[in-house]
Formats: structure tokens, sequence, C-alpha cells
């Protein structure tokens, strides 16, 4: 995880926000996480296993997840099938 992100009260509203600090196109994605109940100790409740980062030429980056021992990928979550042991994740431009 190269991104965190905190919850920031606006100076000028008062109102909270989630301020994001890092890879800009990672701030979305863990933002959503954070809202759907991920904590904010992600990456060590599900280490990576490989990183392919993000290359302009590929337009995409990858992950590797270690999710061995799970059968859900968080609480309430996507089920895992029986021995699952890597989740991988592709983020960029298909085309």
């Amino acid at each position: 995880c190269n991104t965190t992100i905190s919850k920031v009260r606006d100076p000028e509203t008062g109102e909270e926000k989630w301020e994001p600090k890092g890879n800009s196109s990672e701030a979305p994605i863990v933002v959503a996480a954070r809202k759907v109940g991920f904590s904010e100790d992600i990456c060590k409740e599900y280490p990576r296993a490989l990183e392919i980062p993000f290359s302009s030429s590929r337009k995409m980056m990858l992950t590797v997840t270690d999710v061995s021992g799970r059968s859900e990928l968080c609480s309430s979550g996507m089920s895992l099938p029986a021995g699952t042991k890597y989740l991988a994740v592709c983020k960029g431009a298909p085309n």
C-alpha cells in the first residue's frame, strides 16, 4: 500500500472528509476500501506477495496478495474458494 487516508475536519466548513496521501491513482480504491470496512492496517492483514508497478507502456499495474487461510476477502466480503492462496488484482486501462 503506497497510499494512506485519514479523516480530517475541513477548517472552513467543519465537515469531515477523507484526505489521501500518496499515490493519487490508488486513493479512490483506498477510500472505497475504508468506507466498506477495511482497516488502516490492511497491508499487514493482507501482505502483498508480488507487485508489478504501473507502467505507462502497459497502462496497468498488478498486485498479488496472500489470502491463504481465509474463507472470505473481509468480514461479510467476497467468499474465496477453499484452498485459495493468492488473489491477483490488475488495475488500469484494458485497451
